[in-house]
């Protein structure tokens, strides 16, 4: 099991599906019959809480989500991510 603590900046790939994909949609996969796409977007979010198991993610603008530590969409950001996407990390005074 992964450790998170509090105040923890992590990146989450959200499953999205949308006739239009947006700039930054990644691993986009056409429907069957090209009428919609399926993709992932990064979602750059902070650890609020911390429970058995299960985290909760708040957003830039103080939506929150909970999600298991487990899950494989989680992730800690890169190097270079946390120097070019500084802005898009929420803290979590919001």
């Amino acid at each position: 099991m992964r450790r998170f603590k509090c105040g923890d900046i992590v990146v989450f790939q959200k499953p999205k599906v949308s006739t239009s994909p947006g700039p930054r949609a990644k691993d986009i996969d056409p429907a069957e019959h090209g009428e919609s796409y399926s993709y992932t977007v990064d979602k750059f979010w902070v650890v609020a809480e911390v429970h058995d198991g299960e985290l909760v993610l708040r957003t830039r603008k103080g939506k929150e989500h909970h999600i298991s530590v487990d899950d494989q969409r989680l992730r800690r950001p890169r190097w270079w991510e946390r120097i070019f996407y500084r802005s898009r990390f929420p803290s979590l005074d919001t």
